[in-house]
């Protein structure tokens, strides 16, 4: 008989691959991005700091302490820009800014419809 692992065991075990943690995180905020679920992409970040070694590892790296994280994760608290940039930091990644899909800021966009 085939034994089958647990999805949640192998998603874990996928994460801790750097590169497979930086895509998965890429991908929850890209969907953020699309549709605001703030509680999906905070699920994806403890999802990685799961399998990277946990809370108590990951508030051992920050200033925040476990019950915080707890909190941010859970959507108790609301993510702060210095928290979310600690805990990627700890996680071993940092926020870069590209430019859009489209090319042209909202605001850009709308100085040229002004000039029109």
């Amino acid at each position: 008989m085939r034994q089958y692992r647990d999805f949640r065991d192998y998603h874990i075990g996928k994460l801790r691959d750097p590169e497979d943690a930086r895509i998965f995180i890429s991908i929850a905020l890209e969907e953020y991005e699309e549709d605001g679920d703030i509680e999906a992409f905070l699920r994806a970040l403890k999802d990685v700091t799961e399998a990277q070694g946990g809370i108590a590892k990951l508030a051992k790296h920050t200033k925040l302490n476990e019950q915080d994280i707890n909190d941010i994760f859970s959507n108790k608290e609301n993510l702060k820009f210095d928290d979310l940039e600690a805990i990627l930091q700890a996680l071993g990644f940092r926020l870069s800014i590209e430019p859009t899909k489209i090319g042209k800021s909202a605001i850009e966009s709308q100085q040229v419809e002004m000039l029109k």
